[in-house]
């Protein structure tokens, strides 16, 4: 692994990320700055936060806290889905990207387990 670019949780984190902004932009005009903003910003944090933890993984206990973060980030972009699945159920899109961002952050979960017990610092 050379780069956080490798990992498959960045690349589903960031996959999701493009598809959630661009989705959301779809949404009345009234919701861009409200719930579509929200949820464009907490959908980019759950692949920042792996690639700050990235940064710092010489450090175990700092690579799992940014990973938990990008779990809650991960957590909180599923809530706001929930939000817009209430507010637009005809927006199809939305309930496709829940499913994805629950595998998401199931395999962050994974990844917490994996580092948790094998990575050496």
């Amino acid at each position: 692994m050379n780069s956080y670019r490798d990992l498959d949780i960045y690349k589903m984190a960031f996959d999701l990320a493009f598809k959630l902004h661009k989705a959301s932009l779809d949404l009345p005009k009234f919701e861009l700055y409200e719930q579509g903003s929200q949820i464009r910003r907490s959908s980019k944090s759950v692949k920042d936060q792996i690639v700050e933890g990235y940064g710092r993984r010489r450090y175990k206990a700092d690579y799992i806290k940014f990973l938990v973060y990008s779990h809650a980030s991960c957590d909180e972009a599923i809530s706001q889905l929930d939000m817009l699945i209430a507010l637009y159920p005809q927006m199809s899109v939305f309930q496709d990207l829940a499913k994805e961002y629950d595998i998401l952050g199931r395999k962050i979960n994974t990844y917490i387990d994996y580092v948790e017990k094998n990575w050496k610092t």
